[in-house]
């Protein structure tokens, strides 16, 4: 019996975790450090990009929404129409703001995203 690999669109987060993200023009911008996910329904809400910094020092996160985000096999990266202005002038956010819709919805009207929860 001759198996046949076929392509498809699953991917573990292992492997999601260190991938680049590329503005609209392909300049690397970040990389993703960890992601966010629905606990009731499993889907993937955010993108934690991890931005600015030296060899892992300084740099902050900005959470991202899935949405956003397009994976480019050509690049092996994820390639978002968000720009490094508009990471800069994202709504701050800290542990609490998972829990705050109204949070969750200024970033995604922010980045002009669809929200998960419609």
């Amino acid at each position: 019996m001759q198996h046949t690999q076929t392509a498809h669109s699953l991917i573990s987060s292992e492997k999601v975790q260190g991938t680049k993200v590329y503005s609209p023009s392909g300049d690397h911008i970040g990389d993703i450090d960890h992601l966010m996910i629905d606990k009731v329904s499993g889907r993937v809400t955010y993108a934690v990009m991890s931005f600015g910094g030296f060899l892992g020092i300084g740099h902050d996160h900005y959470p991202i929404p899935w949405g956003a985000l397009k994976y480019d096999t050509d690049l092996e990266g994820y390639r978002t129409g968000i720009t490094e202005d508009q990471l800069k002038a994202a709504p701050q956010h800290s542990e609490e703001s998972w829990s705050n819709r109204d949070w969750e919805t200024r970033v995604h009207k922010h980045y002009r995203a669809p929200t998960y929860w419609a």
